[in-house]
């Protein structure tokens, strides 16, 4: 579940918007961070290559799951090994000691605008958002690796996925000479939400006599023309047959749910020198019309043994029925059942909240810093960041930013590049380097993202 989640994460962007370019006066989307800010100009997107913004985060990666070889080149032709080769001096360097996260989501604007009308700022934007995510303690990673005779307490491993389109309507307008507000109104149209988790997962293969797991498996997922397909097996010992999932099968793409959304702002400028914002972004929640739910209907399975076996010609076929039979319990302890489709459901879309503060130096009025908190508030894969930068606007045409920034998982370097000639726009920046990629592309570490955009502005 992690090495799927891990590379479909890879393909991904970030709904968290560029935020190295929150202080740069000429970003166009820093509305879209704080829908207080206001442009200077009126703009419209190129389509589609307006504003696309990828982001990976987490707190293990590609080169935690796949290491080298150390049987390579003499005693294997693989280079690569996974983190179960039984070779590996310390096969879990790099896991952290709690949970272990990846965060990845996408954000491609198909349209924006912006323009003065009303007294104040207004917006309208059509986005394609998605993100996908992943929870694993580090117990799940020791118990892969070791399974000795231990008990492992391995906890809740959960996996997420969603996707939908976002329309937006934004208007800011100045309060008074020190105040700024502004909001926006989102309308929601899901396309896809998977969640899939087990919780109290527990292993204890510490007794002699006997070993037993627990979990509670589920799978829920929202997506129009999604159906489960189950097979038919029979029974290894006891009489009957049962179903089980073996596949998905989704036929076309279309509407599977309808929701809404609110962003709220305010900047409030302190004197010529100082100001601070702080804003909270997309407080609200998706109504999906179908859940189909998969379960595991057997929560444990214990093994104590074969007893009472004789072996010999009295007694043919003993030992394999005991052996069948506790097959028959370990099959519906781990596969999943399909229950049908559960009619609606709600899920969120993950809240943001950020607060900020910015200082011109007095001397050098070109130069500004910034320091910038982000807090996103999504159930297990929350997560919160400060982020230091320094923004620069030598020339008319031109203006950068260079950011440091520390989070839960790890402290990353970022960057923005905008230029603004008349009559055009073009960015691009990163929140976090990208760094090394592996063949197939994915980033080795989890961590990196790229933003650019193209627009016309008037």
């Amino acid at each position: 579940m992690a090495v799927a989640i891990l590379t479909a994460c890879s393909t991904m962007a970030n709904a968290q918007d560029l935020k190295t370019g929150y202080f740069s006066d000429h970003f166009l989307y820093r509305h879209d961070l704080n829908p207080a800010i206001a442009n200077d100009s009126n703009y419209f997107s190129i389509p589609v290559v307006g504003n696309v913004n990828m982001t990976m985060m987490g707190n293990f990666g590609y080169n935690d799951l796949v290491k080298e070889n150390p049987l390579y080149p003499h005693e294997s032709n693989k280079k690569m090994t996974s983190f179960l080769n039984p070779y590996l001096s310390n096969p879990l360097k790099g896991f952290a000691s709690g949970d272990n996260k990846i965060n990845g989501e996408v954000k491609m604007t198909v349209l924006s605008v912006g323009f003065k009308k009303w007294k104040g700022y207004n917006t309208v934007e059509l986005n394609v958002r998605g993100q996908a995510n992943v929870k694993a303690p580090f117990k799940l990673f020791q118990f892969a690796a070791d399974a000795s005779n231990s008990h492992y307490d391995i906890g809740n491993i959960s996996a997420s996925a969603q996707t939908f389109t976002e329309l937006s309507f934004g208007h800011s307008r100045q309060y008074d000479r020190k105040l700024r507000v502004g909001a926006k109104v989102k309308l929601l149209v899901g396309i896809a939400d998977v969640n899939v988790k087990m919780d109290d997962v527990d292993a204890d293969l510490s007794k002699k006599d006997q070993w037993t797991i627990k979990a509670n498996a589920e799978s829920h997922v929202s997506m129009k023309g999604f159906k489960y397909i189950s097979k038919t097996e029979n029974y290894n010992a006891a009489p009957g047959t049962y179903q089980q999932v073996d596949d998905v099968d989704v036929d076309g793409v279309g509407i599977a749910g309808f929701g809404a959304a609110i962003d709220a702002g305010a900047v409030y400028k302190v004197n010529d020198d100082l100001t601070v914002s702080a804003a909270v972004r997309d407080l609200g929640a998706i109504m999906w019309s179908s859940d189909h739910y998969a379960a595991n209907d057997v929560k444990s399975f214990t093994f104590d043994g074969f007893h009472d076996v004789t072996v010999g010609e009295d007694s043919p076929g003993v030992l394999d029925d005991k052996a069948d039979r506790y097959a028959d319990q370990m099959l519906d302890f781990i596969n999943l059942r399909d229950k049908g489709d559960k009619g609606s459901r709600i899920t969120g879309i993950g809240a943001t909240v950020t607060a900020g503060g910015e200082y011109i130096i007095p001397t050098y009025r070109t130069l500004k810093v910034g320091l910038l908190g982000t807090a996103r508030i999504n159930g297990p894969y929350s997560w919160a960041e400060a982020r230091l930068s320094g923004n620069i606007a030598p020339v008319k045409w031109f203006d950068g930013s260079i950011s440091l920034a520390v989070n839960n998982y790890t402290a990353n370097f970022g960057f923005l590049a905008n230029f603004h000639t008349k009559g055009f726009n073009f960015f691009v920046g990163m929140d976090s380097l990208l760094g090394k990629l592996s063949k197939e592309m994915i980033p080795l570490s989890s961590n990196g993202g790229v933003a650019f955009g193209f627009n016309v502005v008037l």
